[in-house]
């Protein structure tokens, strides 16, 4: 894949973040995304659930302004992401996978009924809370499940996240 295709997929996922579609990626876009979750899963914003889901759309936030906003005004607009995402993270997906870990800790952890990892299920229906449609939160909930016990771990959910967002790739 050359660097216009590759640009062009960092520049569509750019509205997978933009939650609100205004047109830039801000912390206003990681709390949607975290209150959309918690509702879900009928998790108080107030319980240590909800509360470490808040802190890592923060931390989350964060990394991503770190990363991209390059004129520090507190807004990631779809170029800063794309040039962020292009000359930072293209060769190190690890970075972009640990600003998300500690979300992607508390969002499992919102899913996950009972401890041992979320359930495929519960990750597609996230996926969906988050943007997704039907048939692609589906299939990636099922990919995200590599080693087939039917839950998914914070280990695989971030390492396919940084994949997702930082892998020269064609999308399947």
């Amino acid at each position: 894949m050359d660097s216009a295709e590759y640009e062009r997929k960092i520049a569509h996922r750019f509205a997978a973040f933009d939650q609100d579609g205004n047109g830039y990626i801000d912390r206003a876009d990681f709390n949607a995304a975290a209150a959309r979750l918690l509702a879900e899963f009928g998790t108080t914003a107030r319980c240590d659930k909800g509360q470490a889901l808040y802190t890592g759309a923060e931390a989350f936030w964060q990394g991503m302004a770190g990363i991209a906003d390059v004129d520090g005004d507190q807004r990631v607009t779809r170029e800063e992401f794309v040039g962020g995402a292009v000359k930072r993270l293209r060769d190190s997906p690890e970075r972009f996978a640990e600003i998300a870990r500690p979300f992607l800790r508390a969002a499992i952890a919102v899913a996950d009924g009972d401890g041992l990892g979320a359930a495929v299920p519960a990750v597609e229906r996230a996926l969906r809370v988050l943007g997704a449609d039907a048939g692609t939160a589906q299939l990636a909930a099922r990919t995200l499940d590599a080693d087939g016990d039917g839950r998914i771990t914070e280990g695989q959910a971030v390492s396919a996240f940084a994949d997702y967002f930082t892998v020269i790739a064609p999308d399947a």
